[in-house]
């Protein structure tokens, strides 16, 4: 997915504080963020809003190693070095986004979301203007992108900061890890956990992924 590991002033400013009050409020997830270093999780805004959600797509249900391979496939289904149009992608044949590796689901979802921009009734632009739940709520109206896909587009598009990704199974599993709990944490009882991280739970989402053989979803490869 589209990652911007550069950061603004701002966000370098954001990330040190709250790196420091994250360690001091959780002792424990202090020595996770030592242990790994600085956060690498760039929070400026990008303006490749369907980009985004279409890499967001392809990436659901996946390891971030076999999405990343299927995404450099699909890519090459396409001459330019950038994205690929919504019109491109509305007129590609399924069978040759199939070769690519998409399930037929992920093709529909994705054939869908170009429908709906090129037709222009509800402008992605206008979602940076909008607070997470609106935005969460628009989103999810499209066949195709739920929670944790709009999730992804909040974190690494618009670069919130207060975002945890609760039903994410490689941030559940490295929760159970790092508080040495019997199993993953069921998603409303990661929310309750979460609470302690307001309002840096991005930061915290990526020091989670970090620690998880580094599988960060947002990080191209």
């Amino acid at each position: 997915m589209i990652f911007d590991t550069k950061k603004h002033p701002k966000t370098e400013l954001l990330l040190r504080q709250a790196v420091r009050k994250l360690s001091e409020a959780d002792p424990v997830l202090g020595g996770l963020i030592r242990q790994i270093g600085p956060c690498g999780l760039g929070m400026t805004r990008r303006n490749h809003y369907f980009a985004s959600l279409v890499e967001a797509i392809i990436y659901q249900q996946l390891t971030a190693k076999a999405a990343a391979r299927i995404l450099e496939r699909f890519r090459s289904l396409y001459s330019s070095r950038r994205f690929p149009a919504p019109e491109e992608i509305d007129r590609t044949p399924e069978s040759a986004l199939r070769r690519a590796g998409l399930s037929p689901q992920k093709i529909s979802y994705i054939k869908n979301l170009a429908r709906h921009v090129r037709n222009g009734a509800d402008p992605l632009r206008r979602l940076a203007a909008m607070e997470d739940a609106e935005v969460m709520r628009r989103l999810t109206e499209i066949k195709g992108i739920g929670h944790w896909t709009a999730e992804m587009f909040l974190i690494f598009c618009l670069g919130r900061p207060d975002i945890l990704p609760t039903t994410d199974l490689g941030i559940r599993k490295a929760v159970q890890r790092l508080y040495s709990l019997p199993e993953p944490p069921l998603p409303q009882v990661l929310a309750q956990m979460g609470n302690r991280w307001r309002p840096y739970r991005s930061v915290v989402s990526w020091y989670l992924w970090a620690s998880v053989d580094g599988n960060l979803p947002g990080q191209s490869r």
